[in-house]
């Protein structure tokens, strides 16, 4: 589409901003319906993260979006707003298959700077150019910003003073906790742990971080041999300190690992490792947790943070199906958590059931290392090449924009027009793989393209699993080497392998279970009890009325409880909203829940009621 045919011949991309913008800023401070409606389209959306409503949610549709700017606009106190002159300036885009003009721009609000995107096209109806979608997120809460990118520290713990204590000796009085509890205690130490516990260190909580592993790292390092990264080096920094430019491509388990370990020292995070999260209980009048752990001696410790952030990962639980007659097999059963490395069974024969990433690594690494393998299948899976398909998600961070940039256009793309973006992926991932997808048909792998052919993303955000971004299993598996049965062509496990309903017997010394975990849910429900997991309700998945992922990096309805997962770029970008929401707690400018009923959320502007 030429610019002309889009915006007019007498503006450019940046003209166009600039009055919607002006216009937007008048409509919205006292708020006019009749104005706001004639800049928006019928069917546009608007996701707000903090700036309007102390919340993360996206609204749909000209109603809806006018009636929430109304209720929101006058608490908020929305103003300046302009294009941001610092950031990628506004260009011509093509979006979910529509093109339009892409703007970052800057406002303030009552509560501090905050930052959006917006996006105008054309109305088929009028042939005024409108807001397609709008992002509007809360940046800093003034009077409470980040440390980072203020003056640096001049304190004792920097000076001279050669009978004082050292940086050093500060930093282990503050880790040790002898005389205090956190403000926030972590519950898990990998990317998401480390992603809200530096973001939160940043605005001055006092946050702990508690991990069972033996080493920061381990949640990786003690993972299997071969296990690297399957989405590229560039997608994947944590917040402030991004990977060192030398980094390969796809990073190793165990370069994760030692990132992790010099990520906490550099960031002076504080970190307990080999401690046990138990249990906790909330005091509803002291607003504080009463939470044991056990610590790395085997002694018990009662602190009594004010909130809670449960970093574990979309699943934390190995899952271990009860499968009849399994425990006739005379040979060893591991689940893919346990499982160590190939070279433990070369010329040994072994069953993988589960045909999602971690099923076909150990396929794959069991097969490489001289095993004789077959991948047990128990439900379609979709398969995508690790190149170039998997990466198309994620072209945007390879067209030039700051990481920044990036992070702030990616999470403006509202619910619905991703899943438009991923069918469009999907079709394309596709035609990109048709050879592979034709030969493991032949072999008798059954496939999926997600629910009404979102792809794999969407597998992820909606059940955390149910695909495999092919580097070599699926090749060998539609050549024959690795072999392949149906979960339902099996009678029952027999002493030295599975016996198939045809007769035939598959020999085993290994059965590998690669059936995934159990979901947050049933962590909280084991560790909190069933009063706050039903409080709290499903962790992950979308509601479908706020367009948003279920009780992540957002209040809950159990006070002081809140939870963070997801990809390493996920956690990067969410960590920030949710580091806000818990300092605006804090302050007293929003309360610990959410409201009682999500037909509620349009309640409650910006710095008021929350």
């Amino acid at each position: 589409m030429e610019q002309n045919v889009l915006i007019g011949l007498e503006d450019s991309p940046s003209r166009a901003v600039d009055r919607w913008l002006a216009d937007f800023e008048t409509a919205v401070s006292d708020p006019d319906p009749s104005a706001l409606e004639s800049l928006f389209l019928r069917d546009s959306h608007w996701r707000d993260l903090l700036a309007f409503t102390w919340h993360v949610q996206t609204l749909s549709g000209l109603t809806n979006i006018i009636e929430a700017l109304k209720e929101h606009g006058p608490g908020a106190k929305p103003h300046d707003f302009e294009t941001d002159q610092g950031r990628t300036p506004p260009r011509l885009v093509t979006r979910a298959g529509t093109e339009g003009i892409e703007a970052i721009f800057k406002f303030a609000t009552a509560s501090g700077p905050a930052e959006g995107v917006l996006r105008l096209v054309r109305d088929g109806e009028d042939g005024v150019v409108k807001a397609w979608t709008l992002l509007t997120a809360l940046n800093e809460i003034e009077g409470f910003e980040e440390a980072v990118g203020q003056d640096r520290p001049t304190g004792q713990s920097y000076s001279r003073d050669f009978q004082g204590p050292n940086w050093f000796d500060e930093r282990q009085s503050s880790v040790a906790y002898a005389d205090r509890d956190p403000a926030v205690l972590v519950v898990g130490g990998g990317h998401a742990g480390l992603s809200i516990a530096a973001r939160l260190t940043q605005l001055n909580v006092d946050t702990l971080i508690v991990d069972r592993e033996d080493r920061i790292g381990d949640n990786w390092r003690t993972r299997y041999h071969a296990l690297t990264l399957h989405n590229q080096v560039h997608v994947n920094h944590l917040p402030y300190l991004p990977f060192p430019p030398n980094w390969p491509t796809y990073i190793p388990k165990d370069k994760i690992a030692g990132w992790f370990e010099a990520y906490v020292d550099i960031m002076e995070l504080n970190f307990w490792i080999r401690t046990e999260f138990m249990s906790a209980a909330y005091d509803e009048q002291e607003e504080r947790w009463s939470a044991k752990l056990r610590l790395s001696d085997g002694k018990t410790r009662e602190i009594h943070p004010r909130h809670i952030i449960m970093a574990t990962g979309v699943s934390d639980i190995p899952n271990v199906p009860e499968i009849p007659s399994l425990a006739d097999f005379a040979g060893q059963v591991q689940h893919s958590s346990e499982f160590g490395a190939g070279a433990d069974w070369e010329d040994r024969n072994a069953l993988v059931i589960g045909t999602g990433n971690s099923g076909h690594d150990i396929a794959q690494d069991l097969h490489s290392n001289g095993a004789h393998v077959t991948l047990v299948q128990r439900n379609p899976t979709l398969i995508v090449n690790i190149e170039p398909s998997a990466q198309l998600p994620y072209a945007l961070y390879d067209e030039g924009p700051s990481l920044a940039d990036c992070d702030l256009i990616t999470t403006s793309i509202p619910l619905k027009l991703m899943r438009k973006t991923h069918q469009q992926i999907t079709k394309q991932a596709k035609a990109l793989d048709r050879e592979l997808l034709d030969g493991l048909a032949r072999a008798g792998f059954k496939l999926d393209f997600g629910t009404d052919g979102t792809g794999w993303q969407f597998k992820y955000l909606e059940r955390g699993g149910g695909y495999y971004f092919n580097v070599g299993c699926s090749d060998l598996i539609a050549e024959g080497k690795i072999g392949l049965i149906q979960f339902s062509d099996i009678d029952r496990f027999v002493a030295d392998g599975a016996r198939m309903r045809n007769g035939d017997v598959r020999p085993a010394d290994l059965i590998v279970l690669a059936t995934g975990f159990k979901g947050q849910d049933y962590l909280v429900r084991k560790l909190f009890g069933h009063d706050v997991a039903d409080r709290v309700g499903p962790i992950w998945g979308f509601d479908p009325e706020q367009q948003e992922l279920r009780n992540l990096w957002s209040r809950t309805g159990q006070p002081g409880l809140w939870f963070i997962a997801g990809s390493f770029a996920q956690c990067r970008i969410y960590s920030k909203y949710l580091a806000l929401q818990i300092k605006a707690c804090d302050e007293g400018m929003i309360p610990l829940t959410r409201p009682a009923s999500p037909s509620n959320r349009l309640h409650a502007p910006n710095g008021a009621t929350g």
